[in-house]
């Protein structure tokens, strides 16, 4: 699943919408559409998203151990 469809999941499951997101993360909504269609977002961004909408986000690589790099 990519991360586009992880934020929309996640907006649903916050009732905000992108108007509403685009405006907590200080930019426009345009611009998020236009990332949402292309799933193109940076770690910080991801990082703004999680902070605006009051998660927590993680991103890592697990080994076949379980192990978290």
């Amino acid at each position: 699943m990519g991360m586009a469809k992880k934020i929309k999941m996640l907006m649903v499951e916050k009732d905000l919408t992108l108007s509403e997101l685009a405006e907590k993360m200080g930019t426009s909504q345009p611009n998020i559409s236009n990332k949402l269609k292309r799933d193109n977002f940076n770690e910080k961004e991801l990082n703004l998203i999680a902070e605006v909408m009051g998660v927590k986000y993680e991103a890592n690589f697990v080994l076949e151990d379980g192990r978290k790099i």
